[in-house]
């Protein structure tokens, strides 16, 4: 049997079996960021939790979390060149896990910010198309898999960013 402790940053350390110390998400080492180009990114607890997941593609990616569990396991998501078509998408594995949370968007003709909250119980993706949802360099998408309730497994996400023309929600609900 292993043993692992999980802090509340989503970052793993523990003894294995055998007694060998093991460790993952921890930041500060190059292997701490995830560079992804591909269209499409299948999100891994062991391989992305507590890691930085730069989305480098500008005609999109889109990002498919693992199932919620409660587990505690965080994931962030920064944009690292701005999204021109398709847009980045962040959306949950099945159609019964949801997502929880706020976007807070900064608008490009005025000093003020919007904020869309998702709907409880039916946001499931999160679209950031390069202008009215977000998705400009810079942008941040951070998601923590918990139980709200001590239950439920939900996504608690914030997202983050800056938002051109008539600024719109990033939540929906896509997943079926």
């Amino acid at each position: 049997m292993s043993t692992t402790l999980t802090s509340l940053h989503g970052r793993r350390a523990g003894l294995t079996n055998g007694g060998a110390l093991r460790a993952a998400g921890l930041t500060g080492m190059p292997e701490s960021v995830v560079n992804v180009t591909a269209a499409t990114l299948t999100v891994v607890p062991n391989t992305h939790a507590g890691r930085i997941i730069t989305l480098n593609k500008a005609d999109g990616v889109t990002c498919t979390l693992p199932a919620a569990t409660g587990s505690g396991d965080v994931y962030t998501f920064l944009v690292g060149t701005t999204i021109t078509s398709v847009g980045a998408i962040i959306k949950v594995a099945n159609a019964t896990d949801t997502m929880v949370g706020s976007a807070t968007l900064a608008q490009d003709s005025a000093n003020t910010v919007v904020q869309f909250d998702a709907v409880a119980g039916t946001s499931d993706t999160i679209t950031m198309d390069g202008s009215t949802t977000g998705g400009l360099i810079g942008a941040k998408v951070t998601a923590m898999d918990i139980k709200l309730n001590g239950s439920t497994a939900v996504w608690l996400v914030d997202v983050f960013g800056t938002a051109t023309g008539t600024e719109a929600t990033p939540f929906s609900a896509t997943v079926s």
